[in-house]
Order: C-alpha cells, then structure tokens, then sequence
C-alpha cells in the first residue's frame, strides 16, 4: 500500500477519534447529570457500545459518505485527505472551545470543497427536479396539516393559539418528510437528504423527547420522586447504551466510508466494499475517543442546556436512540449533535420556556448551520494551496 494512502487512512482513524472525543457528550451527557452513572464508568461503557454500533447496525451510512455525496470519479486520494484534515481540524478546534459540533456535517462539508476544486460542481450529486418537487408537496401538506391540528387543540385548550400555529406549521413542515420516507412514498438520499436533516433531525429529537415525557411524567405523577429514581436509573443507562450504539453506527461509519472511498480511487478496491480491518479500526479508533471524551462538551450538554431528571434522561435517550436508528437505517449522514441536544431541549421544555438555556441552544445551533460551508471553504481553499505546494516541491 503506498505510503499516501496509509496516511490517508491513518487520517481517517484519527477522525474517528477526535469524533469520539466531541460526541462523547451525546451519550453519556444525560447519564452524567442525573448521576445514573459515575462519568467514568459512563464513558467505559458507551465507549465498547460505540465500538459495537456498526456490527448491530447497518453499514449504510458509511456507502453514503463514499459513493452518494461526491461522484466517484472526482474523488482523489489528495482530495479525500484534505478533506479528512478539514474534518479534523474543525472537530478538534470545537471540542477544544467545549462546543457540539457535527462531524457529520464537517467532513460532509470537506468532501464538498475538496471535490469542487477537483471536478467543479458537477462533482456533487443532485436529485432530480421531480425529488424537489414532490418535498415541497409533501413539506406543505405538513404544514397545512400540522397547522390545523395544533390550532384546534391550542384553541380547545386556550392556549396561545398564535404559538400554537407556529410550532405546528414547523412540526408539521418538517416531520412530515421523515414519516413518509418510512412509508416509502418519499425517495430522499445523498447530500438532500443531509441537509434536510440539518433541520430534521433537531425538530425530531425535541418532538419526540417531549411526547415521551408528557406521557411519563401523566403516567408516574402520583409516584414518590425517590420510587420513580429507583425504576428510571437502570433504564437510562440501557437507554444511553442503545444511544451510544446508535452514535457509533451512525457518526462511526464515516472514517469506513472515507476509507473505502480512499481505497477505490487508489484502485486497490475494484468497487465500493467495506473489508472488515476496516471497520475493525474505525471502531476502536472511536471508542478510544470516546475514552478520551471531550469534558468542555460534556458539561455543556449535560449541564449548561437544562436541568434533568432520571426519567427525563431516559426519555431523551430514548427519543435520541430512536431518532438515530431510524436514519441510520436509511443510510442519512445525521449529526448526532443535533438529535441528542434537541431531545435535552424537548424534555426541559415541558417544563417551561424557562427551563431552558437558550443562549446555550442559539450558540450550538449557529455551529451546526455553520459548519458545512465552513468545511466547505476551508477544504476548497486548502485543495489549491495544497497543490501549489505539491507542483513547488515536485
């Protein structure tokens, strides 16, 4: 194997590792504040969950990363590792700075920039026109029908019906794409559907965290505080692992398909396959991350966003798991980020606005919308540098 491609997937392990070290939050933030678990027993333990994610799961995200992002033929090995090192640099400066960032979204957003300044945009790849259209169909149909069914109950409730519009145009809007996909009327992949769940995704962490802990909180409300302790503790922490495991088949699958992809423009592979030392190392690379943890991002997450209780961290968990099962399965880059910390806001928020930091929350969303075009910038520019350098000393 030539020395360029080792560093290519050594590059590759490494961003499995600062991964780790960032999104070791999302796991284990929740079990840490409600003190189910000790940090370090926390960490151990959705460490081995997240080395296991990809063998429980499916390997769908890691074909998405390598072959439906950026059209085979305009992937380079000098263009994938720069867009690793953009990857990386982003992860490991934000971790650095105690901030939730995508690693999804950074080495979506350095494939991007790499394979422009390779091929132009017509190295992306775009759906059709009649994939658009039939979103916006669908998108408004959810708000129309979000709309009506919030407006009504807001009004029979006499709540602020004005909110009431709003929150269910937005629900409506968003989570209408996702229940349809399930149903396979929609057909939405590749970079659209990335994106899509930029917004999804968080929409769909709080939705869900804050329908299960209405339904926890009616059902368990005539219980002894210390009883409900008693029986949410255990389950929380399953909850967490079923979560870290999630993390790890979804955020772990992208140094397996950069190295794939590496490997079929080195032509050492003919086609686009997963060999099994690969997904071995990227495993463990993001389990020792997670070992590692990122403490700055941990507190921020489990501490700074809201106050939570056992059976609140389990309905987070829960609705996080659920979430991140749920695109995995289709094979959708998701920042795990953006589910867990929008399933922390939804179960604080059925306590109140107030309940929640939204200074915390407007900081972390600004990082999410920013990140892609920033990867995107930073790896386009470094592509031209990079190779200046190259025709200089060669």
């Amino acid at each position: 194997m030539e020395p360029l491609i080792i560093f290519g997937v050594i590059l590759a392990l490494a961003l499995n590792f600062v991964n780790g070290l960032n999104d070791a939050a999302h796991s284990i933030a929740t079990v840490v504040a409600t003190k189910s678990l000790s940090p370090w027993r926390a960490v151990l333990l959705t460490s081995l969950c997240n080395m296991l994610g990809p063998f429980i799961f499916t390997t769908a995200v890691a074909t998405t990363i390598g072959t439906a992002i950026i059209h085979p033929g305009s992937l380079t090995p000098i263009s994938i590792i720069i867009a690793m090192g953009t990857a990386i640099s982003l992860v490991f400066v934000a971790t650095r700075a105690g901030l939730p960032i995508s690693s999804s979204h950074a080495m979506v957003g350095g494939l991007l920039g790499a394979g422009i300044a390779t091929s132009g945009f017509t190295a992306i790849i775009l759906p059709g026109t009649t994939t658009f259209i039939d979103l916006g169909i669908a998108a408004l149909i959810g708000v129309l029908v979000g709309t009506i069914v919030l407006g009504i109950l807001t009004t029979a409730l006499k709540g602020d019906v004005r909110l009431g519009l709003l929150i269910g145009a937005v629900c409506g809007g968003t989570l209408v794409i996702p229940v349809l996909m399930l149903a396979g009327v929609l057909k939405i992949s590749g970079l659209l559907a990335i994106v899509l769940f930029i917004f999804i995704s968080p929409v769909m962490g709080v939705s869900s965290a804050f329908l299960f802990n209405i339904i926890i909180s009616h059902l368990f409300q005539h219980r002894k505080q210390n009883r409900v302790r008693r029986i949410f503790q255990p389950l929380h922490v399953i909850a967490c692992l079923f979560q870290a495991a999630g993390h790890g088949a979804n955020d772990g699958q992208h140094a397996v398909g950069v190295i794939a992809a590496l490997l079929v423009s080195a032509g050492i592979l003919t086609t686009f396959s997963i060999p099994l030392w690969v997904l071995l190392s990227s495993a463990v690379a993001i389990g020792l991350g997670t070992v590692f943890g990122g403490w700055d991002v941990v507190d921020k997450m489990a501490k700074k966003i809201t106050r939570i209780r056992p059976y609140q961290g389990f309905s987070a968990a829960m609705a996080g798991s659920a979430v991140l099962a749920m695109v995995t399965s289709y094979g959708v880059p998701v920042s795990s980020t953006h589910v867990i910390s929008g399933a922390i806001v939804g179960v604080g928020a059925t306590r109140g606005k107030n309940a929640v930091q939204w200074e915390v929350v407007r900081e972390m969303v600004t990082a999410w919308v920013i990140t892609i075009p920033l990867a995107l910038v930073i790896s386009y520019t470094g592509y031209f540098v990079i190779s200046i350098l190259l025709k200089f000393l060669f």
